[in-house]
């Protein structure tokens, strides 16, 4: 995809909503130029505002949509402007399961214009089943108590931290975020479902004795929306080690108030039970938890004291104080 981006934030509801902008603009910000929000959009990653003319002025090439929602529809309010991001030049970008090749006057109009539609929540190749084989080089999968908690820039830090002490390491990208933000990956709620664990299999592959792949998780074992991805990923993954991601405030899981937030002990030997099925000395290496909705950081330094105490892990938020901690063990 042509860069730079036009950040499209239509009119998401909340902050979350938006938050593949948020983590494009947070790992690839020289990519970005500014951020495009609709009437009622309730978030804001933090770019200039602008409309298509004024993103064609500043050499925008290509408009990513940057909003998720539950079941990855593209909503109708939103053509008209794609339309006219198109007949500005641009190509289209999404993370979506709504292919905007479907959208006959979308694919009619970027076929005139010699535009390109991508469409990354989509695999363009074929997966074998999962076989479960031991892989040279090691793994190490992030897991959630609950969707969008973090699994994503835990993994995403945990590269960095490795890579940055000397250490071979690849960042696994399993999401439409990810993938817009590694430049590659599985859409893996895309694939399907007797080829979930081949997937990952195939996203990591045999490697180097001392190379580390970080494996962006998926979903949350717990969460019934999302548990099948979650497991097909544990299975395929075979990870050496976990991470458990979590976010203190919630109560419930995301989307669905009436199933709450596991316990953390729970959650961890869940994870570890279904991992061992291809991985039988997987091992949790850390938390990380997300504390920005918390006051300040003397309340987040008390949770993590805290869950560190619960979990006998040393917990941390990444984006807050860094993985050191977690990088510590995991190399210990």
């Amino acid at each position: 995809m042509e860069k730079p981006y036009l950040l499209f934030l239509g009119d998401a509801h909340d902050q979350l909503a938006a938050k593949t902008a948020a983590g494009i603009v947070h790992w690839r910000p020289d990519w970005c130029v500014g951020q495009l929000r609709l009437e009622g959009c309730k978030a804001d990653v933090g770019l200039t505002d602008m409309g298509i003319a004024e993103a064609k002025a500043q050499g925008v090439r290509t408009m990513v949509i940057g909003v998720v929602n539950s079941g990855g529809v593209l909503p109708d309010s939103w053509i008209e402007t794609i339309l006219e991001a198109l007949e500005a030049g641009f190509d289209i970008a999404s993370g979506l399961h709504k292919k905007l090749g479907s959208i006959p006057q979308v694919a009619e109009r970027a076929k005139a214009l010699g535009r390109s539609l991508y469409d990354v929540r989509h695999p363009t190749q074929d997966f074998a089943t999962g076989k479960g084989k031991r892989r040279s080089g090691k793994r190490l999968l992030t897991v959630g108590t609950d969707c969008s908690v973090g699994k994503k820039y835990t993994a995403l830090s945990l590269e960095k931290g490795l890579t940055d002490r000397g250490i071979k390491a690849d960042f696994r990208a399993t999401g439409q975020t990810g993938i817009f933000i590694a430049g590659r990956g599985i859409p893996l709620d895309a694939v399907i479902a007797d080829f979930i664990s081949g997937a990952v299999e195939w996203l990591t592959p045999d490697n180097e004795p001392d190379h580390w792949d970080l494996i962006e998780g998926q979903g949350s074992l717990f969460h019934p929306s999302f548990a099948g991805v979650s497991l097909g990923l544990l299975h395929g993954a075979a990870p050496d080690a976990l991470v458990l991601c979590h976010e203190p405030t919630r109560t419930h899981m995301r989307g669905l108030p009436h199933y709450p937030i596991p316990d953390l002990q729970a959650c961890m030997a869940h994870n570890l039970a279904c991992s061992r099925l291809t991985s039988p000395d997987v091992k949790f290496v850390g938390v990380a938890v997300d504390t920005h909705n918390l006051p300040d950081e003397a309340a987040a330094r008390a949770c993590l004291k805290e869950i560190e105490a619960q979990t006998g892990l040393p917990a941390t938020d990444p984006v807050r104080f860094g993985v050191d901690p977690i990088l510590d063990n995991l190399l210990a």
